[in-house]
């Protein structure tokens, strides 16, 4: 095993993934591709949170940056590169973790919508999970269909944190292998 190729797919993998929180996170502020609820405040708490920006986005893509170069030839692909890498991964496990804990409270709280007339979160306290149960969903009024959309961009930015975690603590472990063994990368032919 090659810890230089390693870190590139790692880093590559991780790209896509630090975009899709970002633009999950950013979506989450514009319920209905509104403005208006941004605007007036009415915004689910955990979006506020912004764990798909910060946790799951900035967090794990400033590591990734750094992880693709310890796969290269040059003054990050050697042995202390390596074991600076397993630091940036760790920034990159607290991120993902991060985001992760703010999409499990978002799906565990629910969205916060009108209902009548008030501004409430219906399904904070609800004995069975809203989740399992969709009868519940029409009794929020505005913005429309903000069960599902919360729904999907919380449970999208959970999976996604969930790989980012896992991806990040095997670079911990493949950075510690090339800080010992070395990155192994390519020289060449000289």
């Amino acid at each position: 095993m090659c810890t230089g190729k390693c870190s590139r797919f790692i880093a590559v993998t991780l790209y896509p993934l630090a975009l899709i929180s970002i633009i999950c996170n950013i979506v989450l502020f514009f319920p209905g591709g509104d403005v208006k609820y941004a605007k007036d405040g009415h915004i689910t708490e955990e979006v506020k949170y912004m764990g798909g920006l910060v946790g799951g986005g900035l967090m794990v893509l400033l590591p990734a940056l750094y992880i693709h170069l310890t796969g290269k030839q040059g003054c990050c692909g050697n042995r202390c590169g390596m074991f600076l890498s397993i630091a940036f991964a760790a920034v990159g496990v607290a991120g993902a973790l991060y985001s992760f804990i703010v999409a499990v409270l978002g799906l565990q709280h629910g969205p916060l919508c009108k209902v009548i007339l008030f501004w409430v979160t219906p399904f904070k306290d609800s004995d069975p999970s809203y989740l399992t149960d969709n009868k519940g969903w029409g009794k929020c009024t505005e913005p429309k269909d903000i069960v599902q959309f919360n729904v999907s961009l919380f449970a999208t930015l959970l999976a996604n944190s969930s790989l980012q975690l896992v991806l990040c603590t095997v670079q911990m472990i493949n950075g510690l292998f090339g800080c010992l063994c070395g990155a192994c990368i390519d020289k060449g032919s000289l």
